[in-house]
């Protein structure tokens, strides 16, 4: 087994693993969404109405649509297909009225989910240069390749500079490009709060990262959560067997992984 999955199994089973996580994952209580009290109003007023098409248009501004319903995301993409489809907006709206005001509110005020909250927190952690040294932009990072460094960028900078400068092919996108001891790292960073569904393609997405062929860099997966629990569960047969050999390892044990290189 890879030492490093050795050693982030041994922090989660014999040490204080959720009490240390939280700094690197701190989940956010639930409180409502913001909702704009410009764009309530005009609901407000088009639901009264029965505006249906102002209604739909409205709704659309929030981040959060009140009922769920398979064709919300095409009208957001295409808001011109409000006007030409009347009879999908109207079943639509009829949803709607029966809802009611205030529920209306309450659902588009509903807090996010845990999982959509926890994507950003692992970068901001390395901002907090819990590596020992704070991420810098793309020009300082070209600049100064003889010195230690953590790429701060956006997902597309950092897929295009493993694009360009490390031949990454892969779709997926980097939650960590860095450069340690000469040697380029990159990787993608996952909290794996269950087992099953979505959790299971999470996993899956942060291992077809580290098998991708032909990358001039080193590969690892920085996974924390259930996938450390000793017993039969997929995740960890898949990292103590299948996976035994990859770079599988917690966030809390990164930065001695990186200095070592």
């Amino acid at each position: 087994m890879n030492k490093w999955t050795k050693f982030s199994i041994e922090y989660a089973n014999q040490r204080s693993y959720l009490d240390d996580l939280f700094r690197v994952y701190p989940t956010i209580p639930d409180g409502i969404r913001e909702t704009n009290d410009k764009v309530w109003n005009n609901i407000e007023k088009a639901f009264n109405c029965k505006c249906n098409i102002s209604l739909i248009n409205e709704l659309l501004k929030l981040n959060l649509f009140p009922i769920k319903d398979s064709y919300i995301a095409y009208l957001r993409r295409d808001k011109s297909a409000i006007e030409r489809n009347p009879k999908t907006i109207n079943r639509i709206c009829g949803r709607l009225y029966e809802l009611g005001l205030n529920k209306i509110y309450e659902r588009c005020s509903e807090p996010k989910e845990t999982n959509r909250q926890i994507g950003p927190m692992f970068r901001e952690w390395l901002r907090d240069k819990s590596l020992g040294i704070k991420p810098v932009q793309l020009d300082k990072f070209l600049k100064d390749k003889n010195s230690n460094a953590i790429l701060d960028g956006s997902d597309k900078q950092m897929m295009d500079f493993a694009h360009k400068y490390l031949g990454y092919n892969h779709d997926k996108g980097l939650d960590f490009v860095g450069r340690f001891n000469g040697k380029y790292v990159i990787g993608e960073a996952k909290f794996l709060t269950d087992f099953g569904g979505h959790q299971n393609a999470q996993f899956a997405d942060a291992i077809s990262t580290i098998e991708t062929k032909n990358v001039k860099a080193v590969k690892i997966a920085i996974l924390d959560g259930v996938l450390y629990i000793k017993g039969k569960n997929k995740m960890y047969k898949a990292i103590t067997e299948t996976y035994k050999k990859y770079n599988i390892m917690s966030a809390l044990v990164l930065r001695e992984f990186l200095y070592q290189l």
